[in-house]
């Protein structure tokens, strides 16, 4: 077994905030790929376009012009020029997978196992806040009767009361007669 250099992995935090949410899938754009892989974005780019039978749509895809927009205006992607003239891909977990047989130095393979890892993590943490979230709904549910009755009570206690009609302080008047 060869030891891994811990000094060149890269940190989860930095791959996850890399990730991003387009057209209901979790992608990373190459331009972060080839940042990660320590590779120019065109090399990747070449490497994707010689093996186009390894990267089926639901592993790769372009970017559309309003996509990029979008992108443009989040600063996601600082500026147009920074994309050499392409539409960014994005490229799905499979298609991340895919790259490790197209991209073949040591650093791919280190990188690919931390990006594999920072996905497994991103969705153990969206099970894990649809587990917090199933559960809440239980106790709504379950405890909902009994605070309906609680926040009655508290209503009632709250509402404005019509006072008592008051009594007049002091000396009446004598009467004539």
């Amino acid at each position: 077994m060869t030891r891994v250099d811990r000094s060149q992995l890269i940190p989860f935090v930095t791959i996850e905030q890399r990730i991003l949410l387009i057209r209901g899938q979790k992608v990373l754009l190459d331009r972060d790929l080839a940042i990660l892989y320590g590779v120019k974005a065109i090399a990747l780019r070449q490497q994707v376009k010689r093996n186009e039978e390894r990267f089926p749509e639901d592993f790769m895809f372009r970017l559309s012009r309003e996509e990029t927009e979008a992108l443009l205006s989040q600063n996601v992607i600082p500026s147009r020029s920074r994309m050499g003239g392409f539409f960014p891909m994005a490229f799905t977990e499979q298609g991340v997978a895919m790259l490790s047989s197209v991209l073949k130095s040591k650093r791919a393979v280190q990188v690919n196992i931390a990006i594999m890892r920072a996905f497994v993590r991103l969705r153990e943490l969206l099970a894990g806040n649809k587990d917090l979230a199933q559960k809440q709904e239980e106790m709504d549910a379950k405890y909902e009767n009994q605070f309906k009755l609680v926040f009655e009570l508290i209503g009632e206690l709250m509402a404005p009361t019509t006072p008592p009609p008051s009594r007049q302080i002091g000396f009446l008047p004598a009467r004539k007669r």
